[in-house]
């Protein structure tokens, strides 16, 4: 594996003197509360609107049937634009810089890594699909037609990136250079926003067992996402593998019952009964190899999807 320093060191060092830690936490409630008042919108508004369109009556699980249905999926991908904005907002009213900083030393995407980070994701995705068939071989056609899935194809890829990269905006580039600007230890600008990142998909409908591969999978992936923005100095890469990944689950193969709208092809669900621990040992192997596969792909020196530093 190679990795160059100098990109990501111009990278942690490109943060102004208005970068300190109390700036930063300011920063951060700032983002939280667009995110959190977006959100609220999309779940009370669109929940009101859904069943209204609907005319039936609302129900105590009301909100959890607007969010499994398709336009409520489509709706929980629109509140992420909550993060842009309060990125947007901490950015240019707390520390007087532009949003194009948070995305590399270049300040712009490096779309020869996206689109590296995204096949590479898309191949161990394939492999870890393949992996759990072989655990549970249950897969099923997804109840959405294939015309119905070409007329949302472009929608959903849009609202994923969305997600997506508003995520990476956040956890690899706010937090990792808002920290890394103040501490050298990865412990701390690598560490924290990984373990926040991972906290974030615990599923209160899984069982320990299932949470604990999962998250575990999950802090693989985050690991992964961080390795590449230390080696290029750029989200790029990063913003690319996050978007496969996410890409497979909502349009491929779902693995959520509740996500399973717009997915050609549906598997066990993870939230369900019937996982023994054995199993949610399994999954959280495959995830963690997977990730350092793609690891692998990205990183290493003989790889064709190598990426490499991105220096303005």
């Amino acid at each position: 594996m190679t990795t160059d320093d100098d990109a990501f060191e111009r990278y942690r060092r490109s943060p102004n003197a208005r970068t300190t830690l109390p700036r930063l936490l300011a920063g951060t409630v700032i983002v939280v509360v667009f995110w959190a008042l977006t959100t609220a919108i999309v779940l009370f508004g669109g929940t009101y609107v859904y069943f209204a369109w609907q005319q039936a009556a609302a129900s105590p699980y009301a909100m959890q049937g607007f969010l499994a249905s398709p336009i409520g999926i489509l709706s929980a991908l629109a509140s992420f634009a909550g993060i842009w904005v309060g990125l947007w907002v901490a950015m240019r009213w707390v520390h007087g810089e532009k949003l194009s900083a948070l995305l590399g030393a270049s300040r712009h995407v490096s779309w020869p890594d996206f689109l590296k980070g995204l096949i590479a994701v898309l191949i161990t995705s394939l492999v870890s699909e393949i992996l759990l068939y072989a655990l549970q071989p249950g897969i099923e056609r997804g109840p959405i037609s294939l015309s119905s899935w070409l007329l949302f194809l472009i929608p959903i890829v849009l609202l994923t990136f969305l997600q997506t990269s508003s995520e990476e905006v956040l956890f690899r580039g706010y937090l990792l250079r808002g920290l890394a600007s103040r501490f050298r230890s990865p412990v701390i600008w690598a560490l924290l926003p990984g373990l926040l990142f991972t906290s974030l998909h615990w599923s209160t409908s899984s069982s320990a067992a299932i949470n604990a591969c999962v998250l575990a999978s999950i802090a693989a992936f985050a690991l992964l996402l961080t390795l590449v923005v230390h080696a290029t100095g750029n989200l790029g890469a990063a913003l690319g593998a996050h978007l496969a990944n996410n890409l497979t689950g909502f349009l491929i193969i779902s693995h959520q019952e509740s996500y399973n709208s717009f997915a050609l092809f549906t598997a066990k669900p993870l939230e369900g009964p019937g996982w023994t621990s054995w199993d949610a040992f399994l999954i959280a192997l495959i995830g963690i190899g997977c990730s350092l596969l793609t690891i692998a792909l990205l990183l290493h020196p003989r790889s064709p999807l190598r990426v490499g530093a991105k220096l303005p």
